[in-house]
């Protein structure tokens, strides 16, 4: 499994939703980037996320090891690890 990638692909997220939230020039609530950027979002477990409630307390569940989280003192979003990670077998970028 390419982790790194995975990784990446979080932070991609993450991105996406601070320039919306930079477009919007407003603070953006959490139902709302789930609408726009979250929910149509291939790299995102829609199931886990709302059936734990991930919307409503800033944890949005990726189709990996991987997730956003809200920090709210600092008004961003960033990567958490939620699985497992085995990088004995992983080649090193």
């Amino acid at each position: 499994m390419d982790y790194f990638r995975m990784v990446e692909d979080s932070w991609e997220l993450s991105d996406a939703i601070r320039d919306y939230v930079s477009k919007a020039g407003r603070e953006v609530p959490f139902p709302e980037l789930w609408e726009k950027i979250l929910a149509p979002s291939p790299l995102v477990d829609q199931a886990r996320t709302l059936g734990e409630e991930g919307v409503a307390k800033g944890r949005i569940f990726l189709n990996s090891p991987y997730g956003l989280q809200f920090r709210a003192d600092h008004k961003d979003w960033i990567p958490f690890r939620h699985g497992p990670v085995d990088l004995s077998a992983e080649p090193l970028p």
